[in-house]
This record gives C-alpha cells, structure tokens and sequence, in this order.
C-alpha cells in the first residue's frame, strides 16, 4: 500500500532528495509523472496515500490538484492553496486580511490606468505579472518612458498579463528571506544575497543560513493559515520603513539551498508531516 505519492512534472533535486528519504525512512513512495497521468473523474481513484504536490506548471499543479482533491485523496498542498499562493494579488489580499505586514500594492486594469496610477504614486515601482515564478516578466519601472514600454508590451500578451499589479519598491538590505515552513514550523530559513535588485535564486542570488526570531516565525504560521498552506515557503523582506514584510508565499518551494546552507533535512521533514496526516 502507498504511504506517499509524489506528483511531478520535472524531476529537480527537490523530488530526487524526497524519493531518498522515503527510502531511508522506509516509506513506501510512489513516484507519478503528472504529464502522463489520466484521472478518471467517475471511479475511485487509485491508491495514492497522501499526494505531494510538486508540479512544477501552475496549470498541471491546479487541476491535478483539484481532480485527486474531488475524488477524496489528500493533497498536500490543497487546491485553496494553490489557487491563493499561485496569484500574487490573492496572496496580497489575504495577507492583509490576516494581519500580515506586505509591500505597498496597486491593481490597474489597463494600460492607462496603470501609468495614471504609476504618475500618482511616483517612481521607482515594481510590476508583477500576478501568476508566475523565479522573477520572470517581474520589471523595475525607473520612470514613464520604462513604464509605457514594460505596460505596452504586455497589452499584447495573454490576458493574465494585462492585470498591472504594481508593487513599492521596498528600500532594504541586498537580500531577502526564505523562510520553509511545515505545518506551523520554521524548520529553516535562508537569506538570499544578490546585487541585482531581484535575489531569486535562480537569477543568482546566493544562500546564507538565516536565524529564526519569534517575530519572522509568527509572521510565517499567519502567512500559511492565509493560504491554508501544509508546506510553504514564506518570502519576506527587511523593509526599512516597516521591518519585516512578507511579499510572496509559495505553494511548491524550492528547498535545495535552503538544505545546503542550513543542513536541514526539509524532505525527511515533509515526509514525516505527511504520513501525520494521513493518520
């Protein structure tokens, strides 16, 4: 019988590290390649255990997500998750709601509403496609001439893209936190160093080990209760004005860094909350 499943669609350290500790733990762990999945919506699904969901496309994590959730499996994390995490403009709001401290923001809906909006609130300003990940399509507007060719180029990209959520840029050192939660833990947390503007990992920022305070770790378990998060990954910055700000929570985290530097074992940790809620 399947302890844990782990759903995928691109095989990254982050799976790899989690099929060898269910190895070692002695977990049966079954691994599903989402692109070659077929769920049949009428029958009773297979024996899936508990699902980690580690899709990687915001499309396939969502339906995939939703299908396993109808049929009664266990998905960690749920549908609300992905759904609030996966929008930036979701998150934000729910942030708020629960008393979370975020980035200054602005909704425009067009083109000109959001260079109206820009000349209002000044420069420089952050626009963020609201879906989407690793800092892609994520733009500093220096000024109106950035602003009307960032904004005009996206007028002509799928719809999602011509939501302007527009963001302060936070004044900070050059870093900022990723924080791992499972459940309502802080099992670690790492600064992300860069001298470009951005700090994703994956543009090449740089990990240090980051030290847990009540402050961060409160601020966290409220973050995951707005997403109805199990595992997440909380970013925060250190704002100049209003100390620690969570801009951004993520529903399927990278960990491999936060791993390397923090020589935390993250996967044996997921594992373990997992089999806790299946029982």
């Amino acid at each position: 019988m399947t302890d844990v499943t782990i759903l995928y669609d691109s095989i990254r350290w982050e799976e790899k590290a989690l099929l060898e500790a269910g190895k070692k733990k002695n977990i049966d762990i079954q691994m599903v390649d989402c692109k070659k999945l077929a769920i049949n919506l009428e029958k009773k699904p297979e024996d899936y255990g508990v699902v980690i969901q580690r899709c990687v496309s915001y499309y396939r994590n969502l339906h995939s997500t939703a299908a396993l959730e109808g049929l009664g499996v266990k998905v960690i994390n749920c549908l609300n998750t992905g759904v609030y995490a996966g929008n930036k403009l979701f998150t934000h709001m729910l942030l708020k709601k629960f008393g979370v401290p975020t980035p200054d923001a602005t909704v425009a809906f067009s083109k000109d509403a959001a260079l109206e909006t820009l000349d209002l609130q000044g420069y420089p300003r952050v626009i963020k496609p609201t879906v989407g990940s690793w800092g892609r399509l994520i733009s500093k507007l220096n000024d109106r001439d950035a602003a009307e060719g960032i904004i005009e180029s996206r007028e002509n990209m799928y719809p999602i893209y011509q939501v302007h959520y527009l963001e302060e840029f936070v004044q900070r050192p050059p870093r900022d936190i990723r924080a791992i939660m499972v459940g309502d833990k802080i099992v670690a947390a790492i600064y992300r160093i860069s001298k470009h503007w951005k700090t994703n990992m994956a543009l090449g920022g740089v990990a240090e080990p980051c030290k847990v305070t009540q402050e961060m770790e409160e601020m966290c378990i409220k973050a995951n209760h707005a997403v109805e998060g199990d595992i997440v990954g909380v970013d925060l910055m250190e704002s100049d004005e209003k100390g620690l700000v969570v801009h951004e929570v993520n529903n399927t985290t990278e960990y491999k860094n936060t791993v390397r530097v923090c020589e935390v074992d993250i996967p044996s940790l997921m594992l373990d909350y997992a089999l806790g809620v299946k029982k």
